[in-house]
């Protein structure tokens, strides 16, 4: 530093510092990629209202038009919606997921605004670019729907359970007692009137299912004297953990008199005040086994069940020589609601049970096992009851005689069976046979079991099929007309499954409530959810979207005036963190993500130009210290 001329030495020493640096001039070939515009399309239930789908496809095919004349950038459509509400921000994600945030010029969506998965802030979107909503929806729409606040899920058969609701238009809560008629599903329907223009009535109906659980059966079994079937129908009760038996078998009758002073018999007394006045209703089902009149009962009491059976009450005649003689059920008040009387004559012969045509069609003796082959593979009877029919079905004979009779008595049901040698199925005589299966199939069709009901429609859905089942003992079914969720309804022809059941399939289009109705009876069943989510918010709303939209810098409007007109904004593109939307316009993001094409490299201190600048810095030192 001390000579003279140390500034041309510090320069000779920086070029040459610099040569050894390498510098350069670089100049690139970029090329600008272009932005993905997601157009959302809402495709679920609820746009289906009022034209909705019709002008989203307006402005579908709209913006399409617009977004050619857009700069680099491309369009995807994504079609959105959901199976239980309305998802647009998922399908919005997946169809992005290939794309750099970065070239994401912003998404637009067309739907009525009722969204379920709205992101809680811009940082859930993945993108940095405005998100427009144009809502497909008319001003001030209205709507009526039915809202469940309480739904019990089990209820008692034979009591009341409370469903808890209110009509959103009112917001008054109420409630009603539905009683559970059966066991299994029981299908409740609630129904509002609708309200005049209203968008839509599918709302307002709400359905639940209920399972009815039976409190214990109460059964009264009373068995005219000990014979070797009794023990059947006794062990048949027992093992029902649901039933509640009472049995009372007579071993003395009353005109037996063999000098025992009444005080010293261990026997109880028959309680027939208690059971057949007194606590009479409380029974699900009376059963008399090889029962006659002997004194005990007066025509008082018979009647009173001849009333209970009218008014909804169930009573199963087993019986044998017993229905023959002059104390014969048949010759009281009881007489008069069963389905056959006696000629007073037994047959007694072997014979095998047979099912008759209206048996094959029967769901209490339908498919019984053994019973699909001729003669059936069961073991034979001895004895039957010689009856005249003058009432219900007879499913099955014995020897050309009647031997199971069904029959229907004002609101309540009765059985005859007509031979009392079922015990011998029991035991396993020569094979035996379905006793159980048929036993318990007509104590349960007595209790009204929804199963085993001779005329039913049924409705069951099942992988997005629907199952429509017509159980009849006609020789054909109606056709029956389905009515979806939307209240679109079809025809379907049902064909012959098996004797007596005739089945048709189809495919569900849409989730809710479906009904099936033949003119007689109706049936319902829920594909997805009874109640769909996407149907309980109909009315189009901005609120939903606009905390996201105005957010991420975008704007939610209405396309759609008061009287169903469509309004297309213009589209736009705009820079990055400029304002992006309009009275009369929206804006996108323009492209600003680039990719290098080509790359020019030119060294400054290589070559000539380098050698003449190192020498002649130095020369410039050497002259300067020289001088």
């Amino acid at each position: 530093l001390r000579p003279r001329g140390a500034w041309f030495r510090a320069a000779a020493v920086a070029l040459l510092l610099l040569a050894l640096a390498g510098p350069s001039l670089t100049r690139e070939d970029r090329q600008l990629l272009p932005n993905v515009l997601a157009l959302v399309v809402d495709k679920s239930a609820s746009q289906s209202f009022d034209h909705r789908a019709e002008r989203t496809e307006v402005l579908r095919k709209a913006l399409a038009e617009k977004a050619k004349a857009l700069p680099g950038t491309e369009l995807r459509t994504i079609e959105a919606g959901g199976t239980d509400g309305t998802e647009l921000f998922k399908a919005l994600a997946a169809g992005l997921a290939d794309v750099p945030p970065d070239r994401v010029a912003g998404a637009i969506l067309l739907t009525d605004g009722v969204v379920d998965d709205v992101p809680k802030g811009v940082a859930d979107l993945g993108f940095d670019a405005p998100v427009h909503a144009l809502i497909t929806g008319r001003p001030n729409e209205r709507d009526r729907r039915i809202v469940l606040t309480e739904t019990p899920r089990f209820g008692i058969v034979g009591k009341p359970a409370t469903i808890g609701f209110r009509i959103e238009e009112t917001g008054v809560p109420a409630s009603v007692s539905i009683p559970i008629a059966h066991a299994g599903p029981n299908v409740v329907e609630l129904s509002a009137e609708a309200a005049p223009d209203e968008l839509t009535d599918i709302n307002n109906h709400a359905a639940l299912t209920i399972e009815g659980v039976r409190d214990k059966l109460r059964v009264l079994l009373v068995s005219g004297e000990p014979h070797p079937g009794e023990r059947t129908w006794r062990n048949l009760l027992k093992s029902d953990p649901n039933v509640d038996l009472v049995h009372f078998t007579i071993l003395r009758p009353p005109e037996k008199q063999d000098g025992t002073p009444i005080n010293e018999l261990s026997l109880i007394a028959f309680p027939t005040r208690e059971l057949f006045q007194t606590k009479l209703d409380q029974f699900d089902l009376i059963i008399f086994d090889r029962y006659a009149r002997q004194g005990l009962l007066p025509m008082l009491y018979f009647q009173n069940i001849a009333d209970y059976v009218r008014k909804g009450g169930a009573v199963l005649v087993a019986a044998g020589p017993d229905y023959t003689g002059p104390g014969a059920l048949n010759d009281t008040p009881l007489g008069l609601v069963l389905p056959a009387e006696p000629t007073g004559n037994i047959t007694e012969q072997p014979f095998r049970p047979t099912e008759t045509t209206a048996g094959k069609r029967h769901p209490v003796t339908r498919d019984l096992s053994g019973g699909d082959s001729t003669p059936p593979k069961w073991s034979e009877w001895f004895r039957v009851v010689d009856t005249r029919v003058h009432g219900g079905d007879t499913l099955m004979t014995a020897a050309g005689n009647p031997l199971l009779v069904l029959a229907h008595e004002d609101q309540g049901r009765v059985a005859l069976f007509l031979s009392d040698h079922i015990w011998l199925w029991a035991r396993g005589y020569e094979g035996g046979g379905p006793y159980l299966e048929l036993l318990r199939r007509m104590v349960h069709w007595l209790m009204k079991e929804p199963a085993l009901e001779e005329e039913a429609l049924r409705l069951s859905a099942d992988a997005g099929r629907l199952t429509v089942e017509r159980q009849t003992m006609a020789d054909s079914a109606p056709p029956a007309t389905l009515t979806a969720p939307s209240g679109k309804t079809t025809t379907v022809t049902l064909q012959p499954a098996e004797p007596g059941l005739f089945r048709a399939t189809v495919e569900a289009g849409e989730t809710g409530l479906w009904r099936a109705r033949d003119g007689k009876f109706t049936a319902l069943a829920s594909v997805g959810p009874p109640n769909p989510h996407e149907f309980q918010r109909v009315a189009s709303t901005t609120d939903l979207l606009k905390p996201i939209a105005e957010a991420s810098g975008g704007s939610v409007r209405r396309a759609v005036d008061a009287e169903g007109r469509v309004a297309v904004p213009r589209l736009l593109a705009v820079p990055a963190g400029e304002r992006a939307s309009g009275d009369d316009w929206i804006g996108v993001r323009e492209p600003s993500a680039s990719v290098i094409r080509g790359l020019d490299v030119l060294p400054l201190m290589a070559g000539i130009v380098g050698l003449v600048l190192l020498i002649g810095a130095l020369a410039a030192t050497w002259a300067r210290e020289g001088r």
